[in-house]
């Protein structure tokens, strides 16, 4: 069996499967090359040479997810010269493919579009917790942003209703009824923790 085939082919897995796991990649994989990706119901990332699989959102992160991305959107059309990427946003920093829930570019940083991962780290990158996912996960990626030259990270947790922002030099987390603090790469970005769960705690 090729290992094209192996990707016609699923087993099913314990709940109790720790994500992400490692696929074997497909023939002519090249992870510059988005059309040489798998074609999974999931989310991939390309990191430190191994094909990791997550799978799709569930509910709570993907409403969050909305709701974050409306925050920085609202914001960036109060503010030109940024762009808000959502979507696994594709990023390709020293040898690895990684995706975020959503990220900020200075517009004058990115080139043209060409369809490919971006290859300049975004002022802000957000992560929103899944369900199979921990926060100590989490903070492994946030710091793979920061030493890849990302300005400051946002890891949201649905079920806590919480925000954690992390720098180089400070981490500090945000409950209900609070307003994130403003960066200086990101002027006037300062949403309120409940603006990350109006979807969520609607119910």
């Amino acid at each position: 069996m090729t290992i094209a085939e192996r990707y016609q082919e699923t087993i099913p897995v314990p709940r109790a499967t720790r994500f992400p796991i490692e696929l074997v990649p497909p023939e002519g994989f090249d992870p510059e090359r988005v059309e040489t990706w798998p074609k999974v119901d999931g989310r991939l990332e390309y990191v430190n040479g191994r094909l990791l699989y997550m799978p799709p959102c569930g509910d709570l992160q993907q409403d969050t997810v909305a709701d974050v991305v409306g925050a920085l959107v609202a914001w960036a059309r109060t503010h030109a010269g940024f762009v808000v990427s959502t979507n696994e946003a594709g990023i390709l920093l020293h040898g690895s493919a990684r995706g975020a829930d959503a990220a900020i570019w200075r517009r004058e940083t990115l080139g043209p579009y060409e369809g490919r991962f971006r290859r300049v780290p975004p002022l802000l990158a957000v992560e929103v917790a899944g369900e199979d996912e921990n926060e100590a996960a989490l903070h492994d990626k946030a710091r793979w942003y920061l030493d890849a030259g990302v300005a400051v990270v946002w890891v949201v947790l649905p079920e806590q209703r919480e925000a954690v922002v992390i720098t180089r030099t400070e981490e500090c987390r945000y409950r209900l009824g609070e307003t994130l603090a403003p960066h200086s790469a990101l002027p006037g970005l300062t949403p309120r923790v409940d603006d990350f769960f109006i979807q969520i705690s609607a119910e």
